[in-house]
């Protein structure tokens, strides 16, 4: 996500760049959560900083240990809406956190189903799964808005479509709530744009010329998105607290001119 922010910036003209500032996080505003973690296990750990006057800006880090290069590196940054929502995370008599297998068929919605619920949010406006998955949220209604509003941005001369893609990292990370569980997840979906007659073009935006050399009848866009949800521990529906997405592909497509 932060290499395709780099790419579209660098495929902008000089003039229409935003000038990089220096940012930190106030280590004195911020939790950590550190799980207890088996031998052979990936390291992780978990944080909740916040920001503003009055520290109402919240946003979670997931920082994973790269087993390869023996380094740490920052996995997952995720807003979260209302920092009120964020549920309690459990601490042992130590201060450790727990970590919970995010695919486990013990939870009300492992990790695969809030993926399933995420992309239908996106396709459908979260009528076949996602509205049946997440209670309704900020987050929830902003991926079901973006349906909404982009599905008929061409009127009768172009049709969207979004679907959703195999996860390019799959890695999810949950830790034990007083509710449930916090999981923070990635997902991937496409949204393909084309023409529905001959010798209609799409002539891509600013942003989109990072990855387009010029005007096609379709182009099918790649999203990587990072998502935060609760869990709960009874059988009910779950909640979407955040998630933020990049475009990070573009390539031209095959038009749909038999829709």
């Amino acid at each position: 996500m932060s290499v395709a922010d780099y790419k579209e910036s660098e495929g902008l003209p000089q003039a229409d760049r935003e000038t990089y500032r220096s940012w930190s996080y106030d280590l004195a505003s911020t939790d950590v959560y550190i799980p207890r973690l088996k031998p052979g296990q990936q390291k992780w750990f978990a944080a909740v900083t916040r920001s503003g006057t009055t520290k109402q800006l919240a946003r979670v880090l997931v920082l994973a240990q790269n087993a390869k290069a023996q380094r740490w590196e920052m996995v997952a940054a995720v807003d979260v809406d209302d920092p009120q929502q964020l549920p309690k995370i459990v601490l042992d008599k130590d201060g450790y956190a727990t970590a919970i297998d995010a695919s486990s068929t013990s939870l009300t919605a492992p990790v695969g189903v809030l993926r399933t619920a995420v992309g239908d949010n996106f396709a459908t406006g979260g009528e076949t799964t996602g509205k049946k998955v997440f209670v309704p949220t900020d987050a929830s209604g902003r991926q079901i808005k973006v349906h909404d509003q982009t599905v008929h941005k061409f009127g009768t001369r172009g049709t969207t479509r979004f679907a959703s893609a195999d996860a390019q990292f799959p890695d999810a990370y949950a830790l034990k709530t007083t509710a449930g569980t916090l999981v923070v997840f990635s997902h991937t979906h496409t949204q393909h744009d084309s023409v529905t007659a001959p010798g209609l073009q799409i002539v891509p935006d600013k942003q989109d010329r990072a990855w387009l050399s010029g005007p096609s009848p379709a182009f099918t866009y790649t999203f990587t998105c990072s998502d935060l949800a609760a869990v709960p521990s009874a059988r009910k529906p779950s909640s979407l607290l955040g998630y933020g997405c990049r475009r990070t592909d573009a390539k031209a497509a095959v038009p749909d001119l038999a829709l």
